[in-house]
């Protein structure tokens, strides 16, 4: 029998690792409450609440890895504390159990804002709202004796990614010819990861003992602005570059007087008022991955999406 990889969620990171692991032949288990996932013949999908010790323990027996994917039931810092700490320690022990390394996909949030671009030596120490739960969530990690890798990518693009600054608020437009919003300064660098480089770097992890127990930064392309990165996705889709409306810090302030995800959006919007530069050299090399480069990333992600507008999804 192949050996058994488990994927809790099936989310954009959930699914891309999923499909990337049953390519290369892999045997895999997705878990989620509803039962849902990717469907292929090397992927077993189950009903399991990640947050139940007794129904997780079932499902990672025998498992090599396990690739934590789930995330908080909100977009908010009250609901990721009460969520996320708990969860992910009966993911650890469980896990640790069974014999299993934890591969996380992780934010930038951790490094607060910064005035460099950002290898895996920036401190990692923020002490407010949503980064600072990430710093608890990654010191959890270190304390725990289960082995663990954690992958931090900047804003996705690419398949499977929706609920992104380079998703249904931004590609959709590109291919209707109509205008985009982008949060902040648009001429200013700031990195995107690609999802699938995501995937490859945390199966790349997970297979790799000499990477357990480490921070890791996902393979990703030279930062370009907003602006240079819808006139790539213009370009991959045979459209001209659209009109870009920048929103700036002070409108996501007042919308979130009366609404908490604007609220939420605005806490972080300091990631689209600098540069917001993710390097990954060091990561590249120990991993033995390279970043999809900018042409290829505005290809593969117009492509998908010109297949999720084509099917009405």
């Amino acid at each position: 029998m192949p050996e058994l990889h488990v994927v809790t969620g099936a989310g954009p990171v959930g699914t891309t690792v999923a499909e990337q692991l049953v390519a290369a032949g892999k045997n895999v288990r997705v878990l989620t409450r509803s039962g849902s996932g990717p469907e292929h013949p090397l992927i077993e999908r189950r009903k399991v609440d990640v947050t139940r010790r007794d129904q997780l323990s079932a499902a990672v027996e025998g498992a090599v890895a396990v690739y934590h994917c789930t995330h908080g039931s909100r977009y908010a810092a009250s609901a990721w504390w009460a969520e996320l700490p708990a969860t992910e320690q009966i993911v650890l022990e469980v896990a640790g159990r069974a014999g299993a390394v934890v591969v996380f996909p992780e934010s930038l949030y951790s490094y607060g804002p910064v005035t460099a671009p950002m290898t895996e030596d920036t401190p990692r120490a923020a002490d407010f709202g949503k980064p600072a739960v990430r710093v608890a969530l990654l010191r959890a990690r270190e304390e725990s004796s289960t082995p663990t890798v954690s992958v931090a990518a900047s804003d996705f693009i690419g398949p499977h990614v929706r609920n992104s600054h380079a998703g249904e608020r931004m590609v959709p437009n590109i291919l209707a010819g109509k205008a985009v919003q982008a949060f902040g300064k648009p001429d200013l660098p700031h990195s995107f990861t690609y999802m699938p480089d995501l995937a490859a770097a945390m199966i790349a992890a997970a297979a790799n003992r000499t990477l357990w127990n480490s921070f890791l930064h996902a393979p990703t392309a030279p930062a370009a602005s907003i602006r240079e990165l819808v006139a790539a996705l213009a370009g991959a889709a045979g459209r001209p570059a659209p009109r870009i409306l920048a929103l700036p810090t002070w409108t996501l302030r007042g919308a979130g007087l009366m609404n908490e995800l604007m609220r939420e959006l605005a806490e972080m919007n300091y990631q689209f008022d600098r540069p917001f530069e993710l390097d990954s050299t060091a990561s590249e090399r120990r991993l033995g991955l390279a970043a999809t480069p900018l042409p290829d990333v505005a290809k593969g992600t117009v492509e998908w999406w010109k297949t999720v507008v084509a099917q009405g999804k």
